[in-house]
């Protein structure tokens, strides 16, 4: 079968799906969780239709795997109030309670979730178009994050239960919650993503509104009944609609403490203008990347090959740390460009089930379009795709494009593409692509191959300061959630990590005393009758 007979049979017949990917059935969710309860909804909902296309008598037609509320400004308001009435300026039964206490929370809503692995495993395959295999590691990958966050959470609360005395001053220093947050996730990694910011703003005692992404709603239906048993009414509330139908009512409210997004800068930049109060809104977002690989003379070129490759089309290319523009040394682009094209012909595309599968179906509508806009814009000036069959599309699949030479004429150049197509770029002197990456509006990661030390230690030391991961002979990243993830620029604020972000939803607080016996009674009577969860030697275990 040659390539054009592949690409039109990528689609199959419904009955030639294999039944252990199956949905049994479709998910039409009519309930919303608001302050504690599922509530019931009759009104407008959105068709959810999977990335994957069916072979009817009628032509290609994406499946109908389902349907979600389009919940208007007067739900999301009732969502804000309860989050509100929750927190209670602090005083919530949520806020006061024990870290200890809190974490039993967190871990019972993680035993729970647990059971639903295999029905949002299914949805994640197929909602978004991600592999099985990946949506397997996605699940997995999230309950190691909640079970490293409870581990963080105890390591930071034993260090905080100590007193300290300086200069006839006793004091206790812990973290406190800054009260409601506003969590959005995207749609890429929607389980995983989403809860590196949802979980940590949760266990340290924040209220949540939470909108799932567009795409990658429905899989968080299952998990709606753990969240409404394990955390106290209003703790955590579902908002579902447009967003820039029922957001902006909750921005210009003021009583949104915290906004976490991880998407468009553009998005963020315009949540942040709503708040009345700017100065007491925190935000903790990651944005936009156009991560860069930069491959010199001295580089091994097929090791740049094989991390090109993984970085920059693993989930075709969807990840916010993908490779989006690779720089090449002119002495070697021939011979990389060669290999590329080969090692990408090599992958495996299809349907996501299938196993072995690198390339699948993209899960927005538009996405197709827009890759062969951007193809169409760099060979109109000057560039050529340069992998057999690169570009080519059968509705929503796209089969990468390695495109040659782009340059600053070009969109690919500066536009963060978010799909499978590569821009290459030759160059001759390395001060053009440090150049670059001072004049990107983005800093996220960078990528160096090459085997000669004092070149690479030349490139670290000015990228250090224009992005926030440079890696070394290996893709750009996120993980170990261990290690910080941020950016600079227009590519983040504030910094994501097991540990970080555990900081970013919370604020140092004290309480303090003159060191005199009047006190130390006070406090021990306070410490010995555990009647504040605040001021506690207790010691997690």
């Amino acid at each position: 079968m040659n390539f054009n007979e592949q690409l039109q049979a990528i689609f199959v017949e419904e009955q030639q799906i294999p039944e252990e990917f199956k949905l049994e059935e479709e998910v039409h969710q009519r309930e919303y969780l608001s302050n504690g309860e599922l509530r019931a909804w009759d009104g407008e909902v959105h068709e959810v239709l999977s990335p994957v296309c069916l072979k009817t008598p009628e032509g290609l037609k994406r499946k109908v795997i389902g349907t979600y509320p389009l919940c208007n400004e007067k739900e999301a308001t009732e969502a804000l109030d309860a989050a509100v009435a929750a927190y209670n300026n602090g005083r919530g039964e949520w806020p006061t309670m024990s870290v200890g206490d809190r974490i039993s929370c967190v871990e019972k809503f993680t035993h729970r979730i647990i059971e639903k692995k295999a029905i949002v495993v299914k949805l994640l395959m197929w909602e978004i178009g991600k592999s099985y295999a990946d949506s397997v590691k996605e699940f997995d990958r999230t309950v190691e994050y909640i079970h490293a966050t409870i581990d963080a959470l105890k390591d930071l609360d034993r260090q905080s239960s100590r007193f300290s005395i300086e200069q006839g001053i006793v004091a206790q220093i812990r973290r406190s919650p800054l009260g409601v947050v506003l969590c959005m996730g995207p749609f890429n990694y929607p389980l995983n993503e989403t809860f590196t910011t949802l979980i940590p703003a949760l266990i340290m005692g924040n209220t949540l509104l939470f909108k799932p992404p567009k795409h990658g709603t429905l899989l968080h239906y299952p998990l709606l009944e753990a969240f409404r048993d394990c955390f106290p009414k209003g703790v955590v509330n579902t908002i579902y609609g447009r967003g820039n139908k029922i957001i902006p009512d909750l921005m210009k409210s003021g009583k949104i403490n915290v906004l976490t997004l991880i998407g468009s800068s553009k998005v963020a930049n315009e949540l942040k203008k709503l708040h009345p109060k700017v100065n007491r809104l925190r935000a903790i977002l990651g944005l936009d990347a156009k991560n860069a690989a930069i491959i010199t003379a001295r580089a091994d070129v097929q090791l740049a090959v094989q991390e090109t490759v993984l970085g920059a089309l693993s989930f075709n290319g969807q990840r916010c740390t993908a490779l989006k523009i690779v720089f090449i040394h002119r002495s070697l682009a021939e011979v990389f460009l060669k290999e590329l094209a080969a090692a990408v012909a090599q992958l495996k595309f299809g349907m996501p089930w299938e196993n072995g599968v690198s390339l699948t179906p993209l899960p927005e509508p538009h996405k197709p379009a827009y890759l062969q806009e951007c193809i169409a814009d760099a060979i109109a000036n000057g560039a050529t795709v340069r992998n057999e069959n690169g570009g080519a599309v059968n509705e929503s699949f796209v089969f990468p494009a390695i495109v040659y030479p782009v340059n600053r004429k070009m969109k690919l150049y500066t536009e963060e593409q978010f799909g499978p197509v590569i821009p290459v770029v030759p160059f001759d002197d390395l001060e053009e692509t440090i150049e670059y990456l001072i004049e990107s509006t983005h800093g996220q990661q960078v990528s160096i191959f090459s085997n000669d030390e004092e070149e690479i230690a030349a490139l670290i030391d000015p990228l250090v300061n224009q992005v926030s991961r440079v890696n070394i002979n290996c893709q750009c990243q996120r993980g170990p959630d261990v290690f910080p993830f941020t950016g600079r620029k227009d590519s983040a604020e504030g910094t994501l990590s097991v540990v970080d972000a555990l900081r970013s939803f919370s604020i140092r607080s004290l309480v303090a005393t003159k060191l005199n016996d009047n006190n130390k009674h006070l406090i021990n009577e306070i410490v010995d009758g555990n009647s504040s969860n605040f001021l506690s030697t207790r010691y997690l275990f």
